[in-house]
């Protein structure tokens, strides 16, 4: 077994923040100078860096990744009566829009490969009432957005991406926020790209819906004190953007890194766990990097004493959650299995070799001694 090592950072802000110290203290203090804290210079100057970078033509940002959907939601008209189709195999934010918008979430299973929907069965979920299609980009690893927009363009229906963990994500049709009607991403600070706080933004190329989402953040004004419709407070602080617009400097750097590290994982626990696949033409962005297992929580509790922290995202399916019990479709049977078996290992752009050989020593350690127990 390789060398033991001090305990191992889950998330790595501190390494992040010593790199881009200089250039984040100069930018905040600009705002601090100027004292326009709420949608100021810096939230315009990100908006047009992130419209650039992914390729779509608008971006809005607001004040975190769930107002994102929720506003998203309701700048595409879903309301009461309508149905959204969705993954049960996702944070609660995903439902949780659903219903905030008086809709009902109908849950399709998802492809055991990639933990993403599987598209044949989102069209099977497909009724009069649907009125749109809410897919995750889960672990960072774009879904399968070539055949959700065919099925939705069938069926005159919308494609929304969450994208809450995939920004930076490519596939072969570009950017992860630029491959449907409307994405929704966050930058909470555990995110590949990541605020000091809670931030989000919207993507579309439609120019209609990007105007109703700048209203629906400002209390749905137009102008001042002029509210043509109703709206929330959900604008992004300006010390956020700044923050957003250093780390973007430095953001393609870490998705190498973020990649690496990937690479390394996948090649060093080949057999001892089952890792998935991330395809060729799908560049994923890293968000989370998880790994399957029967025997879930001893393998924590091993990992834990040596100093490797990890975490389940996520434990059940929401439609075992007693808070949506107001959605449709349940025996999501590889959702549930993911659910019973995910554990996630350490991922961020600067994990030593070290840390990450050590990581994975340990798990095939605890593998090879599951396996002489069996064989034994």
């Amino acid at each position: 077994m390789a060398e033991r090592v001090p305990a191992i950072d889950f998330v790595d802000l501190r390494t992040q923040q010593a790199r881009v110290k200089s250039v984040l203290n100069a930018r905040i203090a600009e705002v601090l100078a100027r004292g326009d804290f709420v949608l100021g210079r810096e939230v315009g100057e990100l908006e047009r860096a992130l419209e650039k970078y992914t390729g779509a033509k608008h971006c809005v940002t607001v004040a975190n990744g769930t107002d994102a959907l929720i506003l998203g939601l309701l700048a595409l008209g879903v309301g009461p009566g309508d149905e959204v189709i969705t993954t049960p195999f996702s944070f609660a934010a995903t439902v949780e829009a659903i219903l905030w918008c008086g809709a009902t979430p109908v849950f399709a299973d998802i492809e055991p490969q990639t933990y993403n929907l599987n598209p044949t069965l989102v069209e099977q979920n497909i009724s009069k009432r649907t009125k749109a299609i809410l897919a995750v980009s889960l672990y960072g690893r774009c879904a399968d957005f070539e055949a959700l927009n065919e099925i939705a363009a069938k069926h005159g229906i919308a494609v929304i991406e969450d994208a809450a963990q995939s920004f930076g994500a490519t596939t072969a049709r570009g950017h992860s926020c630029a491959l449907t009607k409307l994405a929704c991403t966050s930058f909470y600070p555990s995110k590949p790209l990541g605020c000091y706080g809670d931030g989000g933004a919207c993507f579309s190329d439609d120019d209609d819906i990007a105007e109703v989402l700048r209203q629906l953040r400002d209390h749905g004004q137009t102008g001042r004190y002029e509210h043509t419709r109703l709206g929330k407070n959900s604008r992004l602080d300006t010390i956020q953007a700044a923050v957003l617009l250093t780390k973007l400097e430095i953001f393609d750097d870490e998705l190498e890194a973020r990649r690496r590290v990937a690479e390394q994982y996948h090649n060093a626990l080949a057999g001892a766990v089952g890792v998935a696949d991330g395809g060729e033409v799908f560049r994923s962005a890293h968000a989370q990097f998880p790994i399957e297992t029967n025997e879930r929580d001893r393998l924590a509790r091993f990992l834990t004493e040596r100093g490797v922290p990890t975490s389940v995202h996520y434990p059940r399916v929401l439609y075992q959650q007693a808070a949506f019990a107001g959605a449709v479709g349940t025996g999501c049977v590889h959702a549930e299995a993911a659910a019973a078996r995910i554990l996630c290992l350490p991922m961020h752009p600067y994990l030593s070799d070290q840390e990450i050989e050590h990581i994975a020593d340990s798990i095939c350690e605890f593998a090879h001694a599951q396996m002489r127990q069996v064989s034994g």
